[in-house]
């Protein structure tokens, strides 16, 4: 056996790993020998997965999540847990429990979040490739902060069995790396239907990505170029959409006016739908013993309080609160019909052009603890939610610096298209690459 062991012997400066296989087994087929990066909120048999939460510390998951016992089937090696936002909660894996991930482009910057240990693995070479879960984008803000590739798929195309919940009807596994033909490779493995998932469709993914895109219609949203993207970001991404052009697209103004409402609407439905997930971690089921001289209501606080972090508290109230007695009505039930007019306004668009183009992220990567206000650092979220609002593929490409940082450009696609959105980030690599 020893000749399919694979040793890793990386330098981890980052914190980008919660930990390292030192050696890992690998088999035959399309990811024969390469070691794999896998985020810390997704099951691994016999390797601790904490979520990055104290709550989770010492926790050993007796089975392997769908995603990755394919990518062992296929012959990968698993290196090592990434260090993430706790439960997925953030932009910036500053809410570790275990510390904050360095960004490989600028160590006093962030690598955006929640993946941004995968991301981080990726962008300094510890890893070919990484899974990461994106919730409201939390594998394509990492990808544009640290200059890598990372693509949403849509909501069913990849189980999300063994995917420790934050938020159930927005959630995903996706892949990452430098470059888009190995993002398309790693999909190629972890897409399809899984019986263990009732979300999961029977769409497996087996596609090559072409560069070809004379004729596409891309349609450029004005609200992603609106108020609070900076302008040197903004010019970045209109310079990567003019090269497609260049390359045979045509371009297509449009609106997408249900975004002013989609901010809004994701933080109410991902906060109730954490409150419910993460009601779990009670010191019985999940979580350190509880103290069993004390009254139930009294432990049950105290584990809670000692284990989850201040942002994970603050989700789990916002959400109980938006579910409680006369407030379900005014909050969670509009934001569910806010979410179905941001459906509505990408069917509508997706009639008329083939792709939307625009930044995946609305500035470079900010500093690490720039923005100490939560409100703030949702706001950061504004261009990606409503990818996951609708359910469809989002990818993030590297299309540029400014500042000497890295900015990613979104391509977003119809449900189930997730080959066309690869094709067209992997058009834009190979014109920048010639």
């Amino acid at each position: 056996m020893a000749g399919n062991t694979i040793c890793f012997a990386f330098e981890d400066r980052y914190n980008a790993f919660l930990h390292v296989c030192a050696k890992a087994d690998h088999g035959k087929g399309k990811l024969a020998g390469i070691g794999i990066a896998v985020k810390d909120n997704i099951s691994t048999k016999g390797i601790e997965t904490t979520c990055a939460s104290k709550i989770l510390k010492g926790y050993i998951p007796p089975y392997d999540a769908h995603a990755v016992s394919l990518i062992k089937n296929a012959g990968a090696a698993i290196a090592g847990k990434t260090n993430m936002d706790e439960f997925g909660m953030g932009t910036s894996t500053e809410n570790s429990a275990f510390g904050p991930t360095l960004n490989p482009a600028d160590v006093n910057r962030v690598p955006g979040g929640s993946s941004g240990g995968s991301a981080a693995a990726v962008a300094a070479g510890m890893v070919r490739m990484a899974l990461g879960t994106d919730t409201g984008g939390s594998i394509r803000c990492p990808a544009a902060f640290c200059g890598i590739v990372g693509l949403k798929p849509t909501y069913g195309r990849v189980s999300r069995y063994g995917l420790i919940a934050y938020a159930n009807s927005l959630e995903t596994i996706g892949p990452m790396a430098k470059n888009v033909t190995d993002v398309s490779l790693l999909m190629s493995v972890i897409a399809g239907h899984d019986k263990k998932d009732a979300t999961s469709y029977d769409r497996s993914y087996s596609h090559t990505p072409k560069a070809e895109i004379q004729g596409l219609r891309i349609g450029i949203p004005k609200e992603y170029f609106g108020e609070g993207v900076d302008p040197d970001v903004a010019s970045v991404v209109q310079r990567a959409i003019g090269r497609l052009e260049e390359l045979g697209a045509v371009t297509v103004p449009c609106s997408i006016p249900s975004m002013e409402y989609a901010l809004a609407a994701y933080y109410v439905i991902c906060t109730s739908e954490a409150s419910s997930n993460l009601a779990r971690f009670d010191g019985v089921r999940y979580g350190p013993a509880a103290d069993t001289k004390k009254s139930w209501h009294a432990a049950y606080q105290e584990i809670r309080q000692q284990g989850f972090g201040p942002e994970v508290r603050r989700r789990i109230m916002l959400g109980t609160f938006a579910l409680s007695s006369g407030y379900y009505g005014k909050y969670y039930a509009k934001a569910q019909i806010a979410r179905e007019n941001v459906r509505k306004d990408f069917a509508r668009l997706f009639t008329n052009v083939d792709v939307l183009c625009g930044p995946t992220m609305p500035t470079i990567a900010f500093k690490l603890g720039e923005k100490s206000d939560p409100l703030s650092m949702y706001l950061s979220d504004i261009l990606t939610v409503p990818v996951n609002l609708a359910g469809i593929p989002a990818i993030s490409v590297p299309c540029g610096k400014v500042k000497g940082m890295p900015v990613g450009l979104q391509v977003m696609g119809r449900p189930f298209e997730d080959e066309r959105v690869v094709d067209v980030a992997y058009a834009y690599e190979q014109a920048v690459k010639s």
